[in-house]
């Protein structure tokens, strides 16, 4: 009786470590992935974002955006305005929780 008890804990304790084990390394295998280098495709994807990024920053807002863009984002503004109230509806709200 005792016995089983022992092989049953056993076996539950092999099962956890297991588990712990095959977790660990399957975490490891994604850290050891993004330390390789990147396929042509993903760097050239990152590097247009970058780019639009640097864009971005030098024309203060959107990159290759028209009047046209420009017109309807400020109607489409004004709109929101008029439904929900006042407030800057360009930026995140901020919550404070007391």
């Amino acid at each position: 009786m005792i016995l089983r008890r022992i092989l049953r804990l056993s076996s539950l304790f092999h099962s956890a470590v297991s588990i712990h084990v095959h977790r660990n390394i399957g975490l490891s295998a994604i850290v050891f992935n993004k330390t390789k280098e990147l396929d042509p495709v993903q760097k050239l994807f990152l590097d247009k974002i970058r780019e639009y990024n640097t864009k971005s920053k030098q024309a203060g807002g959107p990159v290759d955006a028209g009047p046209d863009f420009q017109k309807d984002m400020n109607e489409s503004l004004a709109r929101l305005q008029r439904a929900y109230g006042e407030g800057d509806l360009t930026k995140f709200p901020e919550f404070k929780f007391e």
